[in-house]
């Protein structure tokens, strides 16, 4: 018994002593409870048996002497509120304990200057900054500028968005300023209040003048922020969280903890979190890491923190601690890892954390051995308002004076006007220039009348909302006309502008119920595109398994269809802006324009035009066309030379109602002076609103901001152009245009009861259901043409997605494979995860032969400039862990889409591929034929599988599946639907559902579609190279295999000892 005791006794004598030096709010002492992690961790670390806890207590560090305070051997101490960091120091450099995490570089941590300089310092990368320091509030700083869309320091430019940090690092009160192109407004992100973690404030344009801020860069990290602890220089932790700058709303599980993911770190940002540990020589550290464009960056170091809720983790932490302590103060015992860790036998079992709105989670739903590697969509803009025009030719000084102002003062210089401040400059002159009262003298020629009329139409369109946006207005000035003028110092003449013309081009804005289609179509794509009934895609895209990328033509209605698609389908909450600039990458070259294919478009509507004047149908290319859609001029009404002047003398009769409305309207106005001081309005609500305007509706006003000047100078206009009285001359590409204004209002101002609309609409429908995709070539070889030449960076790029895909899959196979060949000793590393934290282990081959986890997991292609994130599959609660699936959406308008259908269904018709057969089959043809719009919101998909039981080299490996919709494809007139009667009542539309392109049991594999499409692709070797920065992506150009050979050093090192 004595013997016993006497063990006992030495073995106590053995124990290393642990303080713990926090604030009681960090770690409850005696017999309460301690903060989660801590407890968690101190729990494991006393079950080894070899440690003694003391529990300093807040007493004790506030109140007494450092002289009074218990010894320890090894001190965990870190700074909080009301900490005294001095005072710990003090006890530190009396008794000398081992520091887990130094004292004195706490105090670095609280200035975010200091903490960027020690960043750079040390080499780790950050993102582009400026520091802007004041000494007092508000005090004015020459090196400072701030305009509309940017802020300088000291030279350095910022566009927005950029970000604004104060320096003081307790201070949580971070804004990111938005440009006026996106909408403008600044969003606040805040420690987390409830389940908010950011606010929108639409109104605030202008930044914070009462202190010193770091202005850095906005880095667009795909709405995903990852967090990073470290415990020790060899370990690191990370952590995927949805970003607060995306909407805001904390995403949280059953238990109300907000959702994280674990993901895996690349080599290079395994090397970061050594640096950053070392750098403040604070061992457990937590810090924020941004990815972008293929390269990481560290924005925030946070110092002691860490991980909530991963039993994992805490298993990890305790052994590094173990290690790191037995190192410090008993070096001579052994730290080797028990078989079984002593917490192991009655550990809890780890909770599930699933989404609350997510379902039953990720299930195989197309076949045992098939499985979704890709979705590519591409898809037309969501509702819109009628696409406007005003062209005039101005002589007026003041108009004149304003396009040098901005034109930098060269006289044949032409400038445009899209700044919120440009477009105010223009109001101004412009208000200046136009009468309140109508010119109704007789002495006016009619010259005199249509130029007052446009000038109004400006000044009206300029006022309309009260509010200004680059993205729906744009002003040109080109000069016309010059004139020598002697200068003003007397020195010589100069040129000088006396007459230029204006183009003022407005309206294609994405209406209320664009907004609703476009997220509705997100959700649906959600709940249907993807494995696991919508909840699976949630879960996808939070592990980084979901690789997205949402591309946008340069047009306000694309950009804003595309921000509320994410919405939808990633289920996002708040406006669109933030979701707009945090998600949706502009690509102008790739989905906007008609230049490639001009010319030939000129000819198609010339062809147009001779075949509908001269009232012959059509003229067959060859005496008996097999298919009905082979004939030139297919789909135009027989009577189509017949319907044109039925359709004058119908707009006639619309534009004389609204002209007598809009009369009404301009005499309240000239009574009232309304627009002498216009409201400030609500831009960045405008932008999100789904709803209409009741208030203006009830009012007897058009739907939206359009008033009746405005509605009839749009009538006004498609009458004056679709018919020239004086040459007696239709002019048929107006066609469109005409159908598109009655499809409008019949929808969102059917409630102004302009008798004969219905009428028109039955016509303009008649004639464009012929036009519209005749436009786009008047047979299908020419359709063929044009579709290519407008189509082809998109269908380059679609095929480097699919090719980037199916090499992504076969690498993972072919490693999948090897691993399962592989030695026992590589799979114990791999599978145990009692042992996992072998990685700390400073052994050389354990911790390399980790690195073969983050190769297999991080993969990148650089061909797409984008870097895929992968997430730790053990402990994500996701079934199917080998899933990854990539997407690719591109919003577009109409001609794309024309143009890519054009292409799928008529590539056989190309010399090289006379032999093969359509991709798309005979009936879907025939309904394509017969699909005479594809609408707002249509899409073509192309969705690739891969059968996993089907040899790598089988063709039959991978397969493409091609579907389309003809988007919001019911007339407005339509009574027999319920559905829609009951939307109409929305100003909305339905969307049709996906037809397919393809026979139900036909197979097209890769292989196929590939030498399909490639004759008229762009190649891949045309498109610019991407820049390769020295972040991760340097590791990754090359194959997977090819990578493990040259990354994994651990295979190197079992050679070398092989011989």
């Amino acid at each position: 018994m004595a013997e016993e005791n006497d063990e006992e006794g030495v073995f106590a004598a053995q124990r290393i002593t642990i303080g713990v030096c926090v604030m009681e709010k960090k770690v409850k002492c005696g017999y309460e409870l301690f903060s989660g992690p801590m407890e968690q961790i101190l729990q494991r670390l006393q079950a080894f048996g070899e440690f003694e806890v003391v529990h300093f207590g807040d007493k004790v560090i506030l109140e007494e002497p450092i002289e009074s305070w218990p010894v320890c051997d090894c001190l965990i101490a870190f700074h909080s509120s009301g900490y005294p960091l001095e005072k710990a120091e003090a006890y530190a450099a009396l008794r000398k304990p081992f520091l887990v995490n130094e004292l004195e570089p706490q105090h670095l941590l609280h200035d975010r200057r200091k903490v960027y300089e020690h960043l750079e310092k040390f080499g780790i990368h950050v993102p582009r900054y400026a520091l802007v320091n004041r000494e007092v509030p508000y005090q004015h700083l020459d090196y400072f500028i701030e305009e509309e869309d940017f802020v300088e320091v000291h030279g350095m430019r910022f566009w927005k968005p950029f970000v604004e940090k104060p320096i003081d690092g307790d201070n949580h009160s971070i804004m990111i300023y938005y440009p006026s192109s996106a909408g403008g407004g600044m969003k606040e992100l805040f420690r987390k209040v409830g389940n908010r973690s950011s606010e929108f404030h639409p109104e605030v344009r202008r930044v914070r003048r009462e202190g010193s801020y770091i202005y850095e860069e906005f880095m667009p990290t795909g709405g995903t922020d990852v967090k990073v602890y470290t415990v020790g220089p060899e370990y690191a932790h990370a952590e995927a969280r949805k970003s607060p700058v995306v909407d805001g709303v904390v995403m949280r599980n059953t238990d109300g903890k907000e959702v994280r993911y674990p993901v895996l770190l690349t080599p290079a940002e395994k090397e970061m979190a050594r640096e950053v540990c070392i750098a403040f020589r604070q061992a457990v550290c937590g810090f924020d890491l941004l990815r972008c464009e293929g390269r990481s960056y560290v924005c925030d170091v946070n110092g002691w923190s860490f991980v909530k809720n991963s039993h994992k983790y805490y298993d990890d932490a305790a052994c590094v601690l173990r290690k790191m302590f037995f190192d410090a103060k008993a070096p001579h015992l052994s730290s080797a890892i028990p078989p079984t860790l002593p917490w192991k036998v009655n550990e809890p079992v780890q909770p599930s954390e699933g989404l609350t709105r997510q379902g039953s989670g990720i299930v195989g739903t197309f076949g045992q051995s098939e499985e979704l590697r890709c979705v590519i969509a591409v898809i037309r803009h969501g509702d819109r308002t009628p696409k406007q025009k005003v062209k005039l030719k101005v002589t007026e000084e003041k108009l004149l004076n304003l396009m040098l102002k901005y034109n930098g003062g060269r006289p044949r210089a032409e400038t445009k006007l899209k700044s919120a401040v440009q477009l105010q400059d223009l109001l101004d002159a412009t208000r200046m220039l136009v009468p309140r009262t109508r010119p109704d003298r007789e002495s006016d020629s009619e010259a005199e009348v249509e130029h007052a009329e446009k000038l109004r139409q400006v000044k009206a369109v300029l006022e309309e909302g009260g509010h200004f946006s680059g993205i729906y207005r744009k002003v040109q000035l080109k000069p016309l006309k010059w004139i020598k003028v002697a200068k003003s110092n007397g020195e010589g003449a100069e040129e000088r502008p006396v007459e230029a013309l204006m183009v003022l081009k407005y309206g294609g804005v994405l209406t209320h119920a664009g907004r609703k289609q476009a997220e509705e179509l997100g959700r649906y794509f959600r709940n249907n595109m993807y494995p696991g009934e919508g909840t699976g895609l949630l879960r996808l895209h939070s592990t980084y398994r979901h690789d997205l990328k949402i591309y946008s033509s340069d047009e306000g209605r694309v950009q804003m269809s595309a921000a509320a698609f994410a919405k939808g389908l990633l289920d996002l909450e708040g406006q669109l802006t933030p979701i707009l600039v945090s998600l949706v990458s502009k690509d102008s070259s790739m989905l906007d324009g008609l230049d490639n294919a001009s010319i030939e478009m000129e000819e198609a509507k010339a062809r147009l035009n001779e075949i509908i004047t001269s009232s012959s149908k059509t003229i067959h290319n060859n005496e008996s066309p097999e298919f009905s859609w082979m004939v030139d001029g297919a789909g135009l009404p027989p009577n189509a030379s017949e319907l044109l002047p039925k359709l004058v003398s119908l707009i006639k009769k619309v534009t004389e109602q609204v002209r007598l409305l809009a009369t009404d309207e301009d005499e309240k106005l000239a009574e009232k002076s309304l627009y002498d001081v216009i409201p400030p309005y609500d831009q960045a609500k405008a932008l999100g609103k789904t709803n209409i305007d009741v208030d203006r509706i009830a009012a007897g006003l058009p739907c939206g901001s359009e008033g009746f000047l405005l509605m009839y100078a749009r009538w006004k206009k498609l009458e004056r152009d679709l018919y020239n009285e004086r040459k007696e001359r239709f002019d048929i590409t107006q066609i469109p245009d005409v159908y598109d204004s009655c499809k409008y209002d019949l929808l969102h101002n059917a409630h102004l009861n302009l008798e004969g609309l219905d009428e028109l609409f039955k016509v303009a429908q008649t004639l464009a259901d012929g036009v519209i995709p005749n436009e786009y070539g008047i047979n299908p070889k020419q359709k063929l043409k044009i579709g290519s030449e407008i189509a082809r960076r998109l269908l380059g790029k679609i095929l480097i997605d699919l090719r980037n895909t199916r090499e992504e899959a076969i690498s993972v196979a072919e490693l999948k494979s090897n691993q399962d060949h592989d030695s026992s000793s590589v799979k114990t590393v791999k599978e145990d995860t009692d042992t996992k934290l072998k990685l700390l282990n400073k052994n050389d081959e354990i911790r390399k032969s980790n690195t073969l986890n983050d190769i297999s997991m991080d993969q990148d292609d650089d061909d797409d400039k984008e870097t895929k994130y992968r997430l730790d599959p053990k402990y994500a609660n996701v079934k199917t862990p080998e899933r990854h699936v990539r997407t690719r959406l591109y919003f577009t308008s109409e001609s794309h889409i024309h143009s890519l259908m054009n292409v799928l269904r008529y590539c056989n018709l190309d010399e090289s591929l006379l032999d093969e057969e359509s991709l798309v089959c005979y009936n879907a043809l025939e309904r394509l034929y017969r699909t005479k719009e594809l609408d707002y919101m249509s899409y073509i998909v192309l969705r690739m599988f891969e059968n996993t039981e089907v040899a790598l080299e089988d063709p039959k490996r991978f397969r493409i599946e091609l579907t389309f919709s003809r988007g919001a494809d019911l007339s407005p007139l339509e009574k027999n639907d319920s559905e829609a009667a009951w939307l109409h009542q929305e100003h909305t539309l339905p969307i049709m559902g996906p037809e397919r392109l393809q026979e139900i049991l036909s197979y097209l594999t890769l292989e196929k579609m590939e030498m399909m499409i490639r004759p008229f692709a762009m190649p891949a070797e045309d498109f610019p190279p991407p820049a390769t920065p020295a972040g991760f992506s340097g590791y990754f150009s090359k194959s997977v295999l090819e990578r493990l050979v040259n990354l994994w050093p651990f295979h190197k090192h079992a050679n070398s000892n092989g011989k």
